[in-house]
């Protein structure tokens, strides 16, 4: 008998260590981690530079409240700004935390400018969160099924579809806001035209509204920049972060800048254990060995020669809709649906991850090595083949 509720279709297997983009399970066995834990551990696991920061923070200190000033969570936002040429922080727990403070902003950010029912554009096949807000801004009916009702305020349109924001600007005049993921993960690895964040921007300034990216997914150094959006000139209102911000260590973050960095007063928003000293910690140890051993560089080198390898071995082979991908942001996209792939995989000792029904997700630590990125194209491209083959027959 399990006490755990319910909540996860688990994989048959428990891992008990790990180094680098390896994890070995409880009998010895040893697999390639290209899921990094859903874009979590880009320094992949047992960073040592990361293990020591954390260790010699908690024999210090674990954490005081955010009744007290927070010298490394300081540190941190400081750190944040410079790279991402915003203005402030507000630290949290989680993508989803990071992205419901995103939306109480925007809607305190609508009443300030006297609007009584605050509208934000979310997108199609978005993934945002499992709170009652996130959960509505997901685009995603089997996330939302059975937790209705959901909240109001939220305008829905299509993903790289610049028009069907213009539609909604003409018609819906409560709108402060667009919430947008620079690439859609949980949506497949959409990857937008490459003047689609350009032309949100142009229209978010002619309205005033603001510009919101979820870069949980996206940022640190995933897509090979700091942040997704500095792959373009474009620079956004609100961001939010999470998942590789801490290696492992939960810790989220909302950036602002300009007028919505000031919108938040005392009383308005909190959090327990948000921005405590030794999620701060990870966060900068994350950041500094992103920096110190040029991990941004190595994702976009890594990332495009996965890309090329699969396209290579899996040119020609029917069912393979696209591959593609930005940095260490990967979608391999099949014909059908390709669930069962994750456990074919997990037979050879490889972790991989399937979303959006029919696309192969891979996000490997961003510490993968070239020939560590050829033993996965190896060993995933005969089981995708041979899955596509015995699905065709």
């Amino acid at each position: 008998m399990s006490y755990l509720m319910n909540t996860y279709a688990r994989q048959p297997v428990a891992f008990v260590r790990g180094e680098g983009v390896w994890l070995w399970d409880e009998a010895g066995n040893k697999y390639l981690d290209a899921l990094a834990g859903v874009a979590v551990n880009g320094l992949g696991h047992a960073h040592p530079k990361l293990t020591q920061a954390i260790c010699e923070q908690v024999n210090n200190l674990i954490h005081t409240s955010n009744i007290y000033g927070v010298l490394r969570q300081e540190q941190l936002a400081e750190r944040l700004c410079a790279l991402s040429g915003m203005d402030k922080v507000f630290f949290c727990n989680s993508g989803c935390e990071a992205n419901e403070a995103a939306i109480k902003l925007a809607r305190l950010y609508g009443h300030h400018k006297g609007i009584a029912t605050p509208t934000i554009i979310v997108m199609e096949k978005a993934f945002h969160g499992r709170t009652m807000a996130t959960l509505t801004a997901t685009g995603s009916r089997k996330v939302q099924a059975g937790f209705e009702p959901l909240l109001t305020g939220f305008a829905r349109v299509p993903y790289n579809d610049v028009e069907a924001v213009r539609q909604v600007a003409e018609h819906n005049h409560d709108v402060v806001a667009v919430l947008v993921e620079p690439i859609q993960g949980e949506g497949g690895i959409k990857i937008p035209d490459a003047d689609y964040l350009h032309a949100l921007r142009q229209i978010c300034d002619d309205k005033g509204w603001l510009l919101m990216l979820d870069e949980v997914q996206s940022g640190i150094g995933r897509t090979g920049t700091w942040f997704g959006f500095q792959h373009t000139d474009v620079v956004p209102d609100v961001m939010t972060l999470a998942k590789g911000l801490g290696s492992g260590v939960p810790v989220g973050a909302c950036v602002a800048r300009g007028a919505a960095a000031d919108v938040f007063q005392p009383g308005n928003h909190g959090s327990t254990f948000g921005g405590n000293p030794l999620a701060c910690t990870a966060g900068l140890a994350t950041l500094q060995v992103l920096e110190e051993d040029q991990l941004l560089g190595n994702a976009t080198q890594i990332g495009g020669q996965i890309v090329e390898g699969f396209k290579q071995s899996l040119a020609g082979v029917a069912g393979i809709k696209q591959i593609r991908g930005v940095g260490m942001m990967i979608g391999i996209e099949l014909d059908r649906p390709c669930g069962e792939l994750v456990k074919l995989a997990l037979a050879q000792r490889l972790l991989i991850n399937v979303t959006a029904d029919n696309v192969i997700r891979l996000v490997p630590p961003l510490v993968m090595r070239e020939a560590e990125a050829q033993h996965l194209i190896a060993g995933l491209s005969p089981i995708i083949r041979e899955f596509l083959g015995r699905a065709s027959g």
